[in-house]
């Protein structure tokens, strides 16, 4: 019963998450007439504050340390800053300049992309069905790319840099709470610097905006990490294929937002990249959960071999082979792991 109702919470958590993401641009028209540049460092530098707070109600320091002690991951963590900040600006500013719905294909294509940088970078092997979901997304792209009269540029730059952050993010191995915490505070003085500087010039909109605006510009930290802090919940409760299929709420609402609310324009040559976009995501999704179940099969298969060596061994008086019993545990693992992604998005 526990473990049904951690399962549940974690649903929740992630769908809640998810939710939030996928309505974020509500929020940003909000802050106008700020430029995407301040709302970006406000965002930086609000986002330390509440999570430093986060830091301190759950007690969590010793990774400083450690952190501190590492160069290699200080400078990956330094490239996931900068990285996150052009994916933060770029998604700000095309909100705030009718470009939801563009912004909102670069997290379609997202996986897609992931998993292209996985071939050419990692040198993974991809499956024919992984292929077939690749080739359609680049046709779906050249479509766009006609039907926008340019390259769909703040999708593919939005795709590529939230790919390039999950790619880094993996290699640096760090909990949410702590990796943002880390990168904000690398982006934490060139940010306070830049809105000292615009106070100084005249150009801030922090308190000229009045109080309520003022409210909103802070608010920005809270909009950023509470996403983040109901994501690491889920996380740790629902399997990556769950995470996998809910990370597609955000786009889809970010989507519905842009035709419904927002009024921006679908003629039909947009209509169909779309269109290639989703089928190529149901035929990566598709052929990751069959991956997934067939994982599992394999798990239980091994665990059952497992234990009737278990059971000869004891009946022969032997120890009980190390390999056979570990290798449930391995193809378990891999189970839940599948291709569709499960980063975050802003």
């Amino acid at each position: 019963m526990k473990g049904k109702n951690e399962q549940r919470a974690g649903l929740l958590y992630g769908v809640g998450a998810y939710g939030m993401w996928g309505i974020v641009p509500l929020f940003w028209p909000l802050l106008k007439p700020s430029g995407a540049i301040e709302i970006l460092a406000h965002r930086m530098v609000w986002s330390l504050a509440v999570v430093g707070v986060a830091l301190l109600v759950v007690r969590r320091w010793a990774w400083i340390g450690e952190l501190a002690r590492d160069p290699r991951k200080l400078g990956l963590i330094a490239v996931a800053a900068a990285t996150i900040t052009v994916n933060w600006g770029l998604y700000i500013w095309a909100v705030n300049n009718g470009q939801v719905v563009e912004a909102s294909l670069g997290y379609f294509i997202n996986p897609l992309v992931t998993i292209a940088m996985g071939v050419l970078l990692l040198g993974e092997r991809l499956r024919p069905v992984q292929w077939i979901a690749v080739a359609t997304g680049l046709t779906a792209v050249l479509v766009l790319a006609i039907g926008y009269g340019r390259p769909p540029w703040i999708s593919l730059i939005l795709a590529f840099s939230f790919a390039t952050y999950g790619l880094v993010k993996k290699k640096v191995n760090m909990g949410g709470l702590e990796s943002l915490a880390a990168e904000t505070a690398v982006l934490f003085l060139p940010a306070l610097g830049f809105l000292l500087w615009l106070a100084a010039t005249g150009g801030s909109t922090f308190t000229a905006g009045g109080a309520g605006h003022g409210v909103l510009l802070a608010a920005t930290g809270i909009v950023t990490a509470v996403p983040l802090i109901c994501f690491g919940a889920a996380a740790i409760r629902v399997p990556l294929s769950t995470l996998g299929l809910l990370q597609y709420l955000a786009p889809v609402f970010q989507f519905a937002l842009g035709i419904v609310y927002f009024h921006e324009e679908m003629p039909p040559e947009r209509w169909a990249g779309f269109a290639l976009v989703w089928l190529a995501l149901s035929l990566l999704t598709w052929d990751a959960l069959r991956n997934a179940r067939r994982n599992r099969t394999l798990a239980a298969k091994l665990l059952a071999t497992a234990a009737a060596g278990a059971a000869t061994a004891t009946a022969a008086g032997t120890a009980t082979p190390t390999a056979v019993s570990s290798a449930p545990a391995e193809a378990d693992a891999d189970a839940d792991r599948t291709e569709i992604g499960s980063g975050a998005t802003p």
